[in-house]
């Protein structure tokens, strides 16, 4: 049956967008690349060393055509979907699905609070274990651990000693380095990187450092 000539076209998905833009991946294991991030609006968590409170509310309404026309037109392999939190929004997994199908390379960050089943295959998913000095560690899914894959990536950003601590028990617990790469970066102006990177040479753990090269260029500023 055929519908009627006036019939409204079908309600295209849409998602709250705080930004879009192209930089150097300053993290995981593609930093220094460039990349074009799609930074969703909203997130359920609000950790201590949150740096993008910004994405918490506000954004605005972007159809997922629009989004992939925007990505496109900066012409880059490498897109980073993130937030926030963008698994809060349903329709970030049609958006990580669509971006693979338009030939990107996709990469989403996402906290490990939210259920990360059923997100595309193709899609590196960059999980941010909540350490305990985030205030948010106990929304940490447990569950997750076992879906990830070795294109995965397990990050932990370190506060304190008790953070490392806290980030090596879990990493010997889990076997998390047989599983996937796992990355430990210190918390932006709250512990010297030095430390951290002495700590885990200490111990001999199979982990890759890692710091916020973003940052180092162009300190807090949005955009990049």
């Amino acid at each position: 049956m055929t519908e009627p000539a006036d019939a409204p076209a079908p309600r295209q998905a849409e998602l709250r967008i705080t930004e879009i833009f192209c930089s150097i991946q300053g993290e995981s294991s593609t930093v220094g690349q460039p990349t074009v991030f799609v930074r969703l609006t909203g997130c359920p968590l609000r950790c201590t060393y949150c740096d993008t409170a910004y994405a918490f509310s506000g954004g605005r309404l972007h159809t997922v055509a629009a989004i992939l026309a925007e990505v496109a037109a900066f012409g880059t392999r490498h897109v980073c979907v993130t937030g926030g939190e963008p698994l809060a929004q349903p329709e970030c997994r049609q958006l990580l699905r669509e971006l693979c199908e338009a030939g990107h390379a996709v990469q989403i960050e996402t906290s490990g609070a939210l259920d990360i089943a059923g997100i595309d295959p193709r899609v590196t998913v960059v999980m941010d274990l909540k350490t305990p000095s985030s205030g948010e560690s106990h929304r940490n899914r447990q569950a997750n651990l076992a879906l990830l894959r070795a294109h995965d990536q397990v990050k932990f950003v370190v506060a304190d000693r008790a953070d490392y601590e806290w980030s090596r028990a879990m990493l010997r617990e889990h076997d998390l380095a047989a599983r996937c790469l796992v990355l430990l970066s210190p918390a932006w102006g709250r512990l010297e990187p030095r430390l951290l990177a002495e700590w885990l040479l200490s111990d001999r753990l199979p982990v890759c450092f890692q710091v916020q090269l973003h940052k180092y260029l162009w300190g807090e500023a949005r955009g990049h």
